[in-house]
């Protein structure tokens, strides 16, 4: 195979290797079906809620069963049994990120604990709860959570899992990832004395070397 065709097929292929990921999205679930006025059941490996893929034994989709904590939409991440979700999305290896998500648990039943696992590709598993004791179907109560992790690739996945394996688990919306590394500020070299007369000389040069060719008639 010509050696420029070769490296046109390499180069192909990392780029759609690159092209698998994407910004993070939807961390509000609000892109997906129509939940309706209560919620709908999405299985292990649905992708239908744009960005993000169900794992486990599946989640509930919620449309109008209780309040979310931002815009219309939400999850209980625990449907016949333990579910949950992941997205992989672009990061900068050796950044470091924030994860910042509202937690609630569905108030119909027990457990009055919920559990769920936060997970980024790289980081360390850490557990969140949320009693229910005082929350109810019209007031969730939600609760501001905060995970970090640094981005080991170019992509990483971040998943959240329920630890209640019962038909109603940890609530969860409002997911924001933010790179907190600052980019590095692009700075224009400015000029050093020497390289501003090398400038002036080579002007002065060019100037002279003009007047010479007018003076020859040229």
């Amino acid at each position: 195979m010509n050696k420029s065709i070769l490296q046109i097929a390499l180069a192909s292929t990392l780029l759609a290797g690159v092209a698998q990921a994407a910004p993070f999205q939807n961390g509000s679930f609000e892109i997906g079906p129509a939940p309706g006025a209560t919620f709908i059941t999405l299985g292990a490996g649905d992708t239908s809620i744009t960005g993000w893929e169900v794992t486990g034994a599946g989640i509930d989709y919620i449309g109008g069963l209780w309040q979310p904590a931002d815009g219309n939409r939400s999850l209980d991440l625990s449907a016949t049994a333990a579910g949950g979700i992941q997205q992989t999305f672009d990061t900068v290896a050796g950044h470091n990120y924030q994860v910042t998500f509202s937690l609630a648990g569905n108030p119909s039943t027990p457990p009055l604990v919920k559990t769920v696992q936060v997970l980024a590709t790289g980081g360390v598993a850490t557990n969140y709860t949320f009693d229910i004791s005082f929350s109810s179907l019209a007031d969730m109560r939600w609760a501001p959570q905060t995970y970090t992790f640094t981005a080991t690739g170019a992509a990483t996945t971040l998943s959240f899992t329920s630890l209640d394996n019962t038909a109603l688990g940890p609530a969860l919306d409002n997911v924001v990832v933010t790179d907190l590394t600052p980019t590095p500020a692009v700075v224009t070299p400015v000029p050093t004395l020497s390289e501003w007369a090398l400038v002036l000389l080579a002007t002065a040069l060019g100037a002279l070397g003009l007047r010479g060719r007018r003076g020859r008639g040229q």
